[in-house]
């Protein structure tokens, strides 16, 4: 079966496998693997299975979908294939099981306008390619998130960050993505302030409406409650946390 991986640096910070005949990739929850920036469509491309090949389409995306550095409108996928989705980097891994074999393929209704996409220049999203170094596959998957429905919207109760002590930019944070990482690097949600903050201290998932932090690497601090943490901890109520030189609240609301 094929995977996705979406990659930073040495970590996996979310995995997928090809499961339906039509996959999605963009912004919005209900796509089969959300991206949540806005540099990403809300409906951005799509992956599916044509004669005997994985397929990955463009769907008039603003920012483009790139295949190991080339924009494509359409383009067949091959195993360790990179897949440039707005600043995100997503590997596709091809195990060689064809479960859609003959399967149709479905029309992906347009999104609701709920927010627009971020123009990514042209030129700036080159770099960023050109830049990015060869994905790990060796790298252990964080945890797969699962989707978030419309009809479970309504009854989420949301996470919160109110930092306490440190320097960010900004003093409080909405979890409202299924991934957010804290560091200096330009793609955290919690951005580090400071020249020697390293680029990526903690990852913070959400899966199940739950909230899970772990340090980025064995060279990341973490605590909880003053406790030592090494792998995944689950975030309750009123916990906080330090990494990397910041102290941090986390709550919940609806």
């Amino acid at each position: 079966m094929a995977k996705l991986y979406l990659k930073f640096e040495k970590a996996t910070l979310q995995e997928a496998n090809l499961t339906t005949a039509v996959f999605t990739i963009g912004r919005m929850p209900d796509n089969s693997f959300q991206i949540d920036n806005l540099a990403v469509s809300a409906r951005h491309a799509k992956i599916y299975w044509e004669k005997d090949h994985y397929v990955i389409e463009d769907l008039g995306s603003l920012n483009g979908t790139w295949v190991n550095g080339q924009r494509v409108g359409k383009a067949t996928l091959r195993d360790g294939d990179q897949i440039a989705i707005g600043k995100h980097f997503v590997q596709f891994k091809d195990e060689g099981f064809k479960p859609f074999a003959g399967a149709p393929v479905a029309e992906v209704p347009a999104a609701p306008k709920l927010d627009e996409t971020v123009v990514l220049d042209t030129k700036k999203a080159q770099e960023i390619i050109a830049a990015k170094a060869t994905p790990n596959a060796a790298s252990g998957p964080l945890g797969l998130s699962k989707p978030i429905s419309h009809a479970d919207c309504g009854k989420e109760r949301v996470g919160m960050l109110n930092i306490l002590e440190g320097r960010t930019d900004q003093p409080r944070y909405v979890l409202t993505g299924k991934m957010a990482m804290i560091g200096r690097s330009a793609m955290a949600t919690i951005r580090l302030k400071g020249f020697f903050k390293p680029k990526t201290a903690a990852l913070i998932s959400r899966r199940d409406n739950k909230y899970f932090i772990s340090p980025s690497d064995e060279k990341s601090k973490l605590k909880v409650n003053s406790e030592d943490v090494s792998g995944q901890h689950e975030l309750k109520e009123g916990d906080i946390f330090e990494v990397a030189g910041i102290k941090a609240a986390f709550s919940l609301q609806e």
